[in-house]
């Protein structure tokens, strides 16, 4: 807990450097703004003496008339400068909290996959949406309090001084009441605050799993179950923002009570001088109207105490995600990636997930232009062999080369710019079918699209969709059949023109009919490339060019589907598996 408080200064000077400081010119407008409203008090209090003195009492109607302009300037200045510097800060911070998501989002897909792994999505949206909001509501709150509240109670402080230093001290008397308690408060509300953003980024998560699959969850009647579990933490976050809330409520509860010590002891002492005369009722009134204007502001700075530690945490979590670096990046001296269909070769391919091993000393090649299978039972490596190539992970040892290059060698842009992937899950966004099968390329023409719609035979179910192409495809491709989606994924490999292609039990979802129709269309997209396919239903790679068998990690048989079967083995076990009750034969 000690050295908490101690980690402040360097939040707020990271979160200066990279997201304030471009802002400074503004910020200094603002500043000054708020300095002049927050003076505006400081003249305010000391018309209270001549009010009193001069026109209650002494009956000065030219006095008047100065003390009552004197006041309305006072409230006119304070609208302005109230109003601007509100304009600016929103302005300032609406740009910063922009930045700042725009780099957390940039920067987590660029992590790798054991981050996104440790780190669900629902943590990362909220480190994202709320730890961001959370942080600008609190800068503001800081550059609000010194550069308006701070000048206000330095202003205010020294027209209280001006009156009587005696009873300024003596108004203050509260004042070590509330050191020590404060510094223990503020420990409080971070340890509190973290512990309320670690549940709001399980809260996330849990909503993010619960909307993804509510299919699965209606069909096994689990609506109450996850209910519940949300129920769970909407209470423990409640318990944590009520706590967070009375610690950043102590504060300026403190600084009440100090206030109202002060403000007796100075009634006894000061009452005692006017009341003997040495004092008059103007220097009270403008002493005691200072002192209760500097309270307010008082009790704000002391706020913002509370709702900085709140939101170190918050800072804390952006920053860990930012300093974090990915394992897998380009090379210094990058080569340039192969042109045109490449082989592909690995050699003695061994790679582990911990201590988990996955490939132990894998070899084959995959020929240029032409197509090989991947197959064997789950957890023998095939999609680990994909993650290799497009490089989401490096090899612990052996060679991976394409074009005799190996991936670590190329810029990661070039070497995934030389895939185009489709897999059993499409992926498609909530945006219409045009934008899915562009992906952001802005230099197709109308003819090449439609070619690639012609080809995926995504034309084919076009006309039936309300808004043909520019149809939604909704929430992940909900809106589409699976065989559709998978066509709309297809025409966007087309589009790519990728000399590699890969495919991830492209159509093993798929009734006979949809996966007819896919197969057709998977055909027309491998011509010309180097292809490789993961697939469990046999019948989808039987006219490979070469079928690689795996089994725990190693490469056990390679070759035609006719040589394998002619040769026995764990392929043509497989075969004789799959289709000894279809009754389908060679």
């Amino acid at each position: 807990m000690s050295d908490r408080p101690a980690k402040t200064r360097p939040l707020f000077s990271w979160l200066w450097r990279s997201y304030l400081a471009r802002h400074w010119r503004w910020l200094l407008v603002a500043v000054a703004l708020m300095a002049i409203e927050g003076g505006s008090l400081g003249l305010f209090a000391a018309s209270m003496e001549p009010m009193f003195d001069d026109v209650f009492i002494a009956k000065d109607t030219a006095a008047l008339w100065v003390v009552g302009l004197t006041i309305m300037a006072v409230f006119i200045a304070r609208a302005i400068t109230s109003v601007g510097q509100k304009i600016i800060l929103t302005r300032i911070n609406q740009h910063s909290a922009a930045d700042m998501r725009q780099d957390l989002m940039e920067h987590i897909m660029r992590l790798d996959g054991g981050f996104h792994q440790a780190n669900p999505p629902g943590y990362l949206i909220e480190r994202v949406q709320g730890d961001v909001t959370a942080i600008n509501q609190v800068w503001k709150g800081i550059i609000t309090g010194l550069g308006r509240d701070l000048v206000s109670v330095v202003v205010l402080f020294g027209v209280a001084l001006s009156i009587d230093w005696r009873w300024t001290l003596i108004a203050l008397i509260g004042v070590p009441v509330i050191i020590a308690p404060s510094l223990l408060i503020q420990g409080y509300v971070r340890r509190r605050a973290a512990q309320s953003r670690e549940i709001a980024g399980r809260m996330s998560t849990r909503l993010d799993e619960v909307f993804h699959g509510i299919n699965p969850i209606k069909l096994n009647a689990l609506e109450s179950y996850q209910s519940q579990r949300y129920a769970a933490l909407t209470e423990e976050r409640v318990s944590a923002e009520v706590r967070t809330a009375t610690g950043q409520a102590a504060i300026p509860g403190l600084i009440d009570i100090m206030t109202g010590i002060g403000f007796l002891a100075v009634m006894l002492y000061g009452g005692g001088e006017i009341i003997a005369g040495s004092k008059s009722v103007g220097e009270f009134m403008a002493f005691f109207t200072s002192m209760s204007l500097t309270f307010e502001p008082l009790r704000r700075l002391g706020n913002i105490s509370g709702l900085w530690q709140s939101a170190a945490a918050s800072i804390e979590r952006m920053k860990a995600i930012l300093d974090a670096q990915p394992t897998l990046s380009s090379p210094a001296k990058a080569l340039p990636a192969p042109t045109g269909a490449p082989e592909i070769v690995l050699e003695d391919v061994h790679l582990s997930y911990a201590d988990l091993p996955v490939l132990r000393g894998a070899s084959f090649t995959a020929k240029a232009g032409e197509t090989t299978a991947l197959v064997g039972a789950s957890g023998a490596g095939k999609s680990t062999v994909f993650n290799l190539l497009t490089r989401l992970i490096d090899p612990s040892d052996g060679k991976v080369t394409i074009g005799g290059v190996a991936p670590r060698d190329m810029a990661l842009s070039d070497l995934r710019g030389l895939f185009s992937t489709v897999t059993q899950d499409a992926l498609l966004f909530d945006e219409s079918i045009r934008d899915n099968v562009l992906l952001g390329q802005e230099n197709v023409s109308d003819a090449q699209l439609q070619a690639a719609l012609d080809a995926a035979h995504v034309s084919d179910f076009l006309p039936r969709l309300s808004d043909g192409i520019d149809t939604g495809a909704g929430p992940r491709g909900s809106a589409l059949s699976g065989g559709q989606r998978q066509r709309v994924a297809i025409a966007r490999a087309l589009l790519r023109d990728t000399p590699i292609l890969l495919l991830d039990e492209a159509t093993s979802a798929l009734d006979t009919k949809s996966e007819a129709t896919v197969q057709s269309a998977l055909d027309r997209l491998s011509k010309g490339r180097t292809t490789l396919v993961i697939a469990h239903r046999l019948s989808t790679i039987q006219s490979a060019d070469k079928i690689v068998v795996m089994d725990q990690g190693r490469v056990v048989d390679e070759g035609t589907h006719d040589a394998l079967l002619e040769r026995g083995g764990l392929y043509a076990d497989l075969y004789a598996l799959q289709f000894k009750d279809s009754g389908e034969t060679t």
